[in-house]
């Protein structure tokens, strides 16, 4: 595979961080680390997947396709759904955002590449390909995911947005637990 052909699969692997990295910029509780955490997180746990995925290879393929997708899209959604709802509120005080959390939407949103590792990267039979091949997805993701933390900054001091962007955030996290559930 060329290093185009994996650039294309990191980027469709990291868009997911990005709409889960936007939608938690909208929220004013996210400070510099915890977004710090995040791409970290996200771009870790691609490249993790990515690897593990690959030398895993086929066997597990045919039971490991739809039920962490599932799992991981409920998780989105209840996230969102917490989101939305703080959103509605009027309650000023906001609990801070817990790191676990973050960890657990580094998970979710990387458990696709663990099916792609299953699936394409599978035919790498020297771990040093794999490896570096891995490193690019979760490099690839942590770029992506950063710059979704600049984009909702920016959007953010939006004076529409800055009013409703925990229903905003909440909304998009929850279609993309939908999107996670469904397809």
């Amino acid at each position: 595979m060329s290093i185009f052909g994996v650039g294309a699969i990191a980027v469709a692997l990291g868009l997911d961080a990005f709409g889960v990295g936007l939608s938690l910029a909208l929220d004013k509780r996210i400070t510099k680390k915890i977004a710090f955490f995040c791409v970290l997180s996200f771009g870790f746990f691609q490249y993790l997947f990515v690897f593990i995925g690959g030398i895993a290879g086929n066997l597990f393929n045919t039971y490991i396709f739809m039920i962490p997708n599932i799992i991981g899209g409920i998780i989105i959604l209840l996230v969102g759904l917490l989101m939305f709802k703080e959103g509605l509120s009027d309650n000023q005080r906001m609990p801070k955002i817990q790191m676990y959390v973050i960890i657990m939407l580094g998970v979710c949103v990387s458990i696709d590449a663990l099916v792609v590792g299953f699936s394409y990267f599978n035919i790498f039979h020297l771990t040093k390909v794999l490896f570096k091949n891995a490193v690019i997805v979760g490099a690839i993701t942590c770029f992506l995911t950063a710059l979704s933390f600049v984009i909702g900054k920016h959007i953010r001091r939006i004076d529409f947005v800055k009013e409703y962007a925990e229903i905003l955030g909440g909304l998009i996290l929850i279609l993309f637990g939908l999107k996670m559930i469904i397809f």
